[in-house]
């Protein structure tokens, strides 16, 4: 029989409830998706003060209780499942629409180190003709912006920031409409930069007043992680690049090196959100 029960169960739950807050935070994760940006530490840190939550309340108010009780471990489970369902909702709640670009005002101000426009993505403007350089110089835009501080990228609009539309894109489709463009917009970040980063960016579809000319935002958040641009024809994944000012540039390797090191370097606040130091 062990001299110290106490120690022997707590050191048996530990283990136990640190499994189970991780499983309760991947489900939970699962259900908000994007909604919720807390990454998996954290989300798995909230399940185990649920857990603490649980015990502390079958101390206080049940008599009798021991941790491998029944009622304790309802109590417990329960405690920890409502604490993630609230922290998450409160989040999922306050981040709603934040970040959300207002697509006119973006275009008013111009292009900076977090905006860019783009008349087409697929059409040579000049060429008069599809080109998958186009393609090419939208996939760097999207790599550079999600290994930064993130931005929006306007796709169909000019220089100048005008509303010129994606007619010209769209005609190049097998179905024009905006449904397909995303799904091809979707497959050329797949094939450039990885399934993972694909998923990050937000795709609308926004009309631009007077007219309501309609322009498609690809709102980048910062990658919680470097992003490679595979090279064309299906090459080695070997470029970074990043915004400098309002231009796009890929580093050289030394640079590249040193500019992951400290782009992601983990903090608390990294650790908690998921998300770069930048």
């Amino acid at each position: 029989m062990p001299q110290s029960p106490l120690l022997v169960d707590f050191a048996v739950a530990l283990p136990i409830a640190v499994g189970i807050a991780y499983l309760l935070a991947r489900l939970i994760l699962a259900i908000f998706g994007r909604r919720l940006s807390l990454s998996i530490t954290a989300m798995t840190l909230i399940s185990l003060l649920g857990f603490s939550v649980g015990i502390f309340l079958a101390g206080m108010f049940l008599y009798g209780q021991r941790l491998w009780m029944p009622t304790t471990l309802l109590l417990t489970f329960g405690s920890s499942l409502a604490l993630s369902f609230l922290v998450a909702s409160i989040v999922a709640l306050t981040q709603r629409g934040a970040g959300e670009a207002d697509v006119p005002a973006v275009l008013r101000a111009g292009e900076s180190e977090r905006v860019e426009f783009k008349e087409t993505a697929r059409w040579n403007v000049r060429e008069d003709k599809k080109d998958a350089r186009m393609e090419l110089a939208i996939a760097k835009t999207i790599a550079a912006f999600l290994n930064s501080r993130g931005g929006v990228l306007v796709i169909g609009a000019n220089d100048a920031g005008e509303a010129v539309g994606l007619h010209r894109d769209l005609a190049t489709l097998r179905t024009p409409d905006h449904d397909r463009f995303e799904l091809w917009l979707r497959d050329l970040l797949s094939t450039a930069l990885g399934r993972n980063a694909a998923a990050l960016p937000r795709i609308r579809f926004v009309g631009v007043p007077p007219e309501g000319t309609v322009v498609c935002a690809v709102e980048c958040p910062p990658s919680p992680k470097p992003v490679f641009l595979a090279a064309p024809g299906g090459g080695a994944s070997t470029e970074l690049w990043i915004r400098v000012g309002n231009s796009t540039r890929a580093l050289p390797v030394d640079e590249a090196l040193a500019y992951v090191q400290r782009q992601w370097r983990p903090t608390l606040a990294t650790v908690l959100t998921g998300r770069p130091a930048g």
